[in-house]
């Protein structure tokens, strides 16, 4: 019985001595490693926006040129229309429509026998360099009559060009205003 209490006594002692442990540090991010994360986030934020500006804006230049490609395409088309003797021409017009809307509404066919109507837009596209929602797509953009200069359109009797109203410049350093 001797034997087992100096057992147990020795156990009790070897309880009793603190065993040395690894301090338990708490678990998250210092303070310097969450300023040096969103240093390098802010870093990388300065030099996407930059980016993206050029990508929007790239995006815009390429719809207008679709847009203005179209409208002259069709301005075109009604003018052969016209000189080929499609619809009747009055004495003195250049042949050029009146209008946008005349591209999108149509006008007789006089070659046909059913007297159907020629159409050169399915719709008058949207300046997209014009901010103003409020304008109809027809009034958002500059129109240039025949008998108006290229350096200095003016609206007239006809429409022989389109432009855009827009003052920017484009990324190849051109006005958009005479692309």
């Amino acid at each position: 019985m001797m034997a087992q209490l100096i057992k147990q006594s020795e156990k009790n002692k070897a309880m009793d001595t603190p065993i040395y442990c690894r301090p338990v540090y708490a678990k998250g991010f210092t303070l310097i490693e969450l300023l040096i994360t969103l240093a390098i986030i802010g870093l990388l934020a300065t030099l996407v926006l930059p980016v993206s500006r050029t990508v929007v804006q790239r995006s815009q230049e390429q719809e207008l040129r679709r847009s203005l490609r179209e409208i002259r395409n069709a301005i075109d088309a009604y003018k052969k229309a016209g000189d080929a003797g499609r619809f009747q021409l009055i004495l003195g017009d250049s042949g050029y429509p009146k209008d946008l809307k005349v591209l999108v509404d149509g006008i007789i066919d006089i070659s046909d026998p059913r007297h159907r109507k020629l159409y050169f837009l399915r719709r008058i596209p949207r300046d997209p360099m014009n901010p103003d929602m409020t304008l109809t797509p027809e009034q958002s953009w500059g129109k240039r009559s025949y008998e108006s200069g290229a350096d200095d359109p003016e609206e007239g009797t006809d429409i022989f060009d389109v432009y855009t109203k827009s003052p920017a410049i484009g990324l190849n350093g051109t006005p958009y205003s005479k692309w």
